[in-house]
């Protein structure tokens, strides 16, 4: 059997890694956040949207694929990236690192849990006291996923300001004056 098998981006391994993600999550808030004033008692952890991130396929045969989505909990709401194995924290624990989600780049802040392992998350909401429901944070999770997944648009390269005024498009080129 390969060794690089079990990393290969599959269904399984992606609920596989997600529960272990929440189950982390459940733990943190009922053994070290209870009687903290920040928790929002309408919310309850859940995991949003998690997929394979884009490279994932390609990434599997360099580096482990990272499941990327929105982790709600009662006292943040951040996206997450999830290697697919459980992985060491070396030295990225409390260090920041631009990654790509989507279509869009982020600060990712590294952390580590002994069942879980290595994870990087972004917060966008903390506190979470202006959430009334889980239903109206998960709407908003999804929302924010959907901007972060939607494809940039491509741009028209623009010209130069004097390749323009003399006719040449952008190649240089000598234009139809």
């Amino acid at each position: 059997m390969n060794p690089a098998t079990p990393l290969a981006p599959t269904p399984a391994l992606l609920a596989q890694r997600v529960d272990a993600l929440v189950r982390c999550y459940r733990r943190v808030q009922t053994e070290r956040m209870q009687g903290i004033p920040l928790l929002n008692a309408a919310l309850q952890v859940e995991a949003v949207g998690f997929e394979w991130s884009s490279s994932a396929e390609d990434a599997a045969a360099v580096t482990p694929p990272v499941i990327e989505g929105v982790l709600i909990t009662p006292w943040f709401m951040s996206l997450v990236r999830l290697p697919a194995a459980v992985e060491s924290a070396a030295d990225r624990v409390s260090r920041s690192f631009v990654r790509d989600f989507g279509s869009e780049c982020f600060d990712f802040i590294g952390a580590h849990d002994a069942e879980l392992g290595y994870h990087e998350s972004c917060a966008l909401f903390s506190p979470m006291d202006g959430f009334s429901s889980q239903a109206m944070a998960r709407e908003t999770a999804r929302e924010a996923l959907a901007l972060a997944r939607t494809p940039a648009p491509r741009t028209v390269p623009m010209p130069a300001r004097r390749a323009f005024l003399f006719g040449r498009g952008s190649s240089g080129g000598a234009g139809t004056a």
